[in-house]
């Protein structure tokens, strides 16, 4: 496909298999919430929903984003393998699918071809993308990770890995008090539900809500609101200026649990060849967005 191809609109077509399991998942959320209410409310449950959001979390930002998407960073393989087992639990398609569609965005982002464009509306790039078929369903601009092998293990076994990843390994360990249904419902599905949307404020609360200090091009905002419900990935007009970079929150107090998460790793070998902006370039594009808005001409 080329680039002027890709930017035509095509004719939206349901994804039934995508919005009804959503749907499904919402409704399991919801029995979730009324099964912590009236039927048990087992700390360790509750503990192990938590747990479990972060390490899916943290599989997304710094696995399927930051190391795959972007090669912010490299990884050892057992690190690797965590981020695409958990990546899996969190639904969001495989690796090698999640980063064409990133990569996209980036390439065409507040475009046609832009698979969550802002432009056409909050709702569409919060959730409505993922309820219709993709107009460029083909999986592209990823061939480095088609090296990879346990990319491409993930991707061909990613339904099983997701079902046993995000509900049967939960329910197993609920087991072990006596509370395995809860561990399905709260970790499995809650846990789910609250992180898709956490993931998904990326696509629209920070492309609508925040402040532009690094560059006006597009329609990325950094928003301190959608960092603290995404390991640090609010700070996305940053990102979208310098997307290798492994870091999005560039100051010490910015809230990055992802960046201190790589660069600890990277103390004991398990992250190398952190990628980060010199400040110079930083510095730069910060003065050009001030020229522009003193000087729109």
């Amino acid at each position: 496909m080329t680039r002027a191809a890709s930017t035509q609109p095509a004719r939206l077509r349901w994804d039934w298999v995508n919005t009804l399991f959503l749907g499904f998942a919402h409704l399991m959320a919801v029995a979730g919430i009324v099964y912590l209410i009236a039927v048990k409310a087992s700390p360790w449950t509750l503990g192990l929903g938590v747990l479990w959001f972060l390490l899916c979390a943290m599989s997304i930002t710094g696995g399927y984003h930051r190391l795959f998407a972007h090669k912010a960073y490299q990884a050892f393989a057992p690190l690797r393998l965590f981020y695409l087992l958990f990546g899996a639990a969190s639904v969001q398609n495989s690796a090698l699918k999640w980063c064409s569609d990133h990569r996209r965005h980036h390439a065409f982002t507040d475009r046609d071809a832009d698979p969550y464009n802002i432009r056409r509306g909050f709702w569409w790039a919060h959730v409505g993308w993922v309820l219709f078929k993709s107009p460029c369903d083909t999986i592209e601009g990823v061939k480095d990770l088609k090296r990879d092998k346990l990319v491409v293990w993930q991707d061909r076994y990613y339904i099983p890995l997701a079902l046993g990843m995000g509900v049967g390994v939960p329910g197993l360990i609920g087991l072990l008090w006596g509370d395995p249904l809860g561990a399905i419902l709260v970790a499995g599905f809650l846990r789910l539900v609250i992180q898709w949307h956490a993931t998904f404020s990326i696509n629209s609360v920070a492309h609508c809500i925040g402040s532009q200090p690094f560059c006006t091009r597009t329609s990325a905002r950094n928003s301190v609101i959608t960092a603290l419900i995404t390991m640090g990935e609010g700070y996305h007009n940053f990102h979208h200026r310098f997307q290798t970079d492994y870091r999005n929150g560039i100051r010490w107090f910015h809230f990055d649990p992802t960046k201190w998460f790589v660069w600890s790793l990277s103390k004991v070998g398990g992250t190398w060849n952190l990628q980060r902006t010199p400040k110079a370039r930083i510095e730069r594009a910060r003065e050009e967005v001030n020229r522009q808005r003193h000087d729109p001409s």
